[in-house]
């Protein structure tokens, strides 16, 4: 919808911006005036998968720090090894970026340096500072040690100068095998960090190259082509994931061999989300294995997956910059996402009635052949989506869920004998229950109140239950796909010894509903179109399957988090299953009230962090609330709403003490605002409280244990 496309187009140019860890070393580099006051990054992948919400992190990151001051920043493929590389990488990596809502300054490949690389190796070689190493591949591991062994030098290790420019110049020429000999460093083989132990520098790959062809026979090793990539291209700040910081040694190492620009490398926490896994090699084993639909299954944590899936680009802008720079590893919640996902699709996704599990609803009093429309909203809170016309005929579609014959208490959706509204129609009674042979319930007799139209009645009685609805005559069937989160549990990757990652799946991560149907306005809807299906969910026209002819949705997400009920109630199911011991006759009967018993693993879920309070003020309207904003290490504060106002009826008081903060707690949506974690507090009678500190040489984001 061309509506929908200016109104999330338009926002991208509004994401707030935090500063952050990374931010105030670029700030002190401008101040100290490195690198002349430019500001140039990269964004460097492999192109040898699909791009994840991992590598959207760091696109927003570099992306968005080039934005913030005025630099640059490039697009640069790593494409240093030709066996796993491909030209459709290229492309879908290239489209994801754009989709995410950034344009490179410069676009780069590896490949485009190596004749730059292997001067620049030669020179090493002429130095004294590299050698041809003629180990084979098992021999160099057991030369180079461990983390308990030093290692010790290669025999070949002092080989002539002359010698190993003549080899050098033969590898480059094809006149060695594969791992026959590989050139490498001179650096120290007792170095305690293992990557500064004669590192690899080249390796022999007889193996076509996507751009090259055959013209090298040669490749770098990623640690040298790494810094020499940034230099080249004059990168001032080199981002890279923590993986990477016991590299950062060898990456200076490399670069002050040389008379070459010198750029500082930084390193951050990649992103990681629970229910998921983030390993380009179990992602490509769950496409090989058809465990998913290929690379773009809604259910992929790709972003090419989470676009089919109807995730905005906004919402991923969003919650990258929601989750914040971290300098230690850290698991976001998928819940946080999903949250930002809904506030997001809330804004900017229209509303419109769908029935996934229909129950016909026949209108005994309303005349066969007349027919009529309803005006609705295609947004209830923002007039500039205007309105569509939805038909009304005798016969109807409600939810199967929205009737019940023998209904429980405080039920006031529709059942025998009572009367519920029709979203945006009129009122109507059910009367009647027809079945089939079988006793299931097959349509519903009612009838309707003319003077009810728009759903009010003109006696001002007051009707609690309100349906969506669509019209039998008027209705389009659709196909609605269900997705769910992938995997059932927390972390994919921990099993128990003898047990596969993939028995971890969730069965029921898909459900295809066939006999839906929709409001006929679906037709002017097309492929990536977000909705709301009201009360139902959001979804999106399928990417590539949706035509008017077959109008097929993707579920994005649910209006709420029924994960966690599913949670609790399967926590109340399995805590059934266990008959409790009785206790004996002259036995006391346990305080009923007193707090259920836990055990240390439950326990260990909690995520205990000490965090500094940066700013504490007074919540207007709340007479027990503090709004505080804690650093827990993770770039950005975290906004706590914290019921210890009482304690402190000066909240200046309570700013830079370190407290311990429940990190891992669901986002919470109050009234005041989000709220993203606990602060932990001792509490008594006569309003005792106390916030419980930590003393000592901490840091924001250590753990509590």
């Amino acid at each position: 919808m061309s509506d929908e496309t200016k109104l999330d187009s338009g926002e991208a140019n509004n994401d707030t911006v935090h500063t952050n860890f990374i931010e105030d070393i670029i700030d002190a580099d401008l101040k100290a005036g490195k690198n002349a006051g430019k500001v140039a990054t990269r964004f460097p992948p492999e192109p040898n998968g699909y791009l994840h919400i991992g590598h959207a992190k760091s696109i927003c990151l570099n992306f968005g720090v080039a934005k913030k001051y005025n630099g640059i920043c490039n697009l640069r493929f790593d494409d240093t090894n030709p066996e796993t590389e491909e030209t459709e990488y290229v492309e879908a990596i290239k489209d994801d970026i754009r989709w995410l809502g950034f344009e490179w300054d410069g676009l780069y490949f590896a490949s485009d340096y190596f004749d730059a690389m292997y001067d620049h190796a030669m020179t090493l070689v002429k130095d004294g500072k590299a050698y041809v190493e003629s180990l084979t591949p098992d021999e160099i591991r057991q030369y180079r040690g461990d983390f308990n062994t030093p290692g010790k030098n290669s025999p070949y290790r002092d080989r002539p100068v002359d010698e190993n420019i003549e080899m050098f110049e033969k590898m480059k020429a094809g006149e060695y095998k594969d791992g026959e000999i590989c050139l490498r460093a001179k650096i120290d083989m007792q170095s305690p960090n293992m990557n500064l132990r004669d590192p690899i520098v080249y390796r022999i790959r007889h193996a076509r190259h996507h751009r090259t062809g055959d013209k090298w026979c040669i490749y770098p090793m990623y640690d040298w082509a790494h810094g020499l990539e940034d230099s080249i291209e004059g990168i001032t700040h080199s981002l890279c994931t923590l993986e990477f910081e016991n590299h950062r040694p060898l990456y200076d190492w490399f670069l002050e061999q040389l008379p070459v620009h010198h750029p500082q490398q930084i390193e951050f926490a990649r992103l990681n989300l629970n229910y998921t896994v983030m390993s380009k090699r179990k992602l490509l084993q769950l496409v090989k294995e058809n465990h998913v639909d290929g690379w773009d299954d809604p259910r992929m944590p790709t972003i090419c997956g989470m676009r089919r899936r109807g995730v905005s680009p906004s919402s991923l802008r969003k919650f990258s910059d929601r989750i914040g720079m971290a300098k230690r590893e850290n698991v976001a919640d998928i819940a946080l996402l999903e949250h930002v996902m809904r506030e997001d699709l809330n804004e900017t996704s229209p509303r419109l009635m769908g029935v996934i599990n229909p129950l016909k609803v026949e209108i005994e009093n309303y005349p066969k052949d007349k027919e009529e429309f309803f005006e609705a909203p295609l947004h209830p809170e923002d007039d500039r989506w205007g309105s569509r016309q939805i038909p009304f005929c005798r016969e109807l579609y409600i939810e199967q869920d929205d009737f019940k014959e023998d209904p429980p208490k405080k039920w006031f959706r529709l059942s025998p004998g009572t009367e519920i509204r029709l979203r945006y129609a009129c009122l109507i009674t059910c009367k009647e229950v027809v079945k089939d042979q079988n006793g299931n319930v097959e349509k519903l007799i009612c009838t309707w109140d003319p003077e009810s139209r728009g759903g009010n009645a003109p006696d001002g009685r007051k009707v609690k239950g309100t349906s969506h609805w669509v019209s039998a005559r008027h209705a389009e069937k659709i196909t609605v796909r269900q997705y769910d989160r992938l995997f059932n549990v927390e972390n994919p990757n921990k099993v128990e010894e003898g047990q596969n990652w993939l028995e971890n799946l969730n069965p029921n991560s898909l459900e295809i509903l066939t006999g839906c149907y929709a409001e006929p306005y679906i037709r002017e809807l097309k492929p990536e179109a977000r909705i709301q299906f009201e009360r139902i969910g959001y979804f999106v026209a399928d990417r590539y399957d949706f035509t008017p002819e077959t109008p097929i949705f993707n579920r994005t997400v649910t209006l709420r988090d029924s994960w966690a009920k599913i949670e609790k109630n399967q926590g109340s199911a399995n805590r059934g299953q266990k008959k409790q011991p009785q206790p004996a006759k002259n036995q006391k009967k346990t305080d009923s009230t007193a707090p259920a018993e836990i055990t240390i693993d439950d326990f260990a879920k909690l995520d205990l962090r000490v965090g500094t309070i940066k700013e504490a003020s007074l919540v207007e309207g709340a007479d027990k609330l503090l709004q505080l904003q804690v650093d827990i290490g993770a770039g950005k504060p975290r906004q706590v709403f914290a019921g210890i106002r009482k304690r402190f009826e000066n909240p200046e008081e309570i700013i830079g003490k370190n407290v311990i903060v429940v990190a891992n707690l669901k986002p919470r949506q109050m009234k005041f605002g989000l709220s993203e974690g606990m602060v932990l507090a001792a509490g008594g009678k006569e309003n005792r409280l106390e916030l419980a500190e930590v003393l000592g040489d901490t840091l924001p984001g250590d753990t509590v244990s």
